[in-house]
Order: structure tokens, then C-alpha cells, then sequence
């Protein structure tokens, strides 16, 4: 977070020609000739970071809930959707009281 907040107020240190010159540091097709796709390709990078680091999140939270890694949650989920869901994981209620059954 801290770092963001130093980007988003433009306190580059000096540094901000010499971050643009070497990002990202290979380039096969040419496409960070554009500056205005490079800016654009800049934020989408950030933006799937950003995201990427959200999924993280869950996949931790996942398994200290049911206490299994991410490939079994999901064959569980896969073999009975009802009984293993985030509801019946994070509530810990049994799927037959919520289904009524």
C-alpha cells in the first residue's frame, strides 16, 4: 500500500525516466514504442497484479476455513455443489438445513 501511495503522489525519488526507459526490460514485438500504449499497458499490468493478489487471498482463506489446499476444495466441490460451497464452508451449516431437506 505504501508503495502506491508513493507512485500515485509522484514521489519517483528521480527516478521516473529511468523506470520508463527500462520497463520492461524486453520487448520482442515493439509494442512500448506507443507511449500511449505503454501507459495503457502499465496500469493493465498493475491492475492484474493487484488481482492476481486478491485470488492469492483467497486460496489462503480457503484453506484455513476447510483446512485442504485448493485442487481438493474444488474436486469436493465438484462431487457434491450443495454440501461445498463458500455458505456451507464459512457458515459451517450443514446444506441440508439450508436446502430445507
Amino acid at each position: 500500500g505504501a508503495v502506491e501511495v508513493w507512485r500515485y503522489n509522484g514521489s519517483g525519488g528521480g527516478f521516473e525516466g529511468l523506470y520508463d526507459t527500462l520497463y520492461p526490460g524486453w520487448d520482442p514485438l515493439g509494442v512500448t514504442e506507443d507511449p500511449d500504449t505503454f501507459a495503457e499497458l502499465k496500469v493493465k499490468e498493475v491492475k492484474n497484479a493487484r488481482l492476481a493478489m486478491v485470488s492469492f487471498l483467497g486460496f489462503l482463506v480457503q484453506g484455513l476455513v476447510t483446512g485442504k489446499g485448493p485442487l481438493q476444495n474444488l474436486a469436493d466441490h465438484l462431487a457434491d455443489p450443495a454440501a461445498n460451497n463458500a455458505v456451507t464452508n464459512i457458515a459451517g451449516v450443514n446444506s441440508a438445513r439450508i436446502l430445507g431437506a
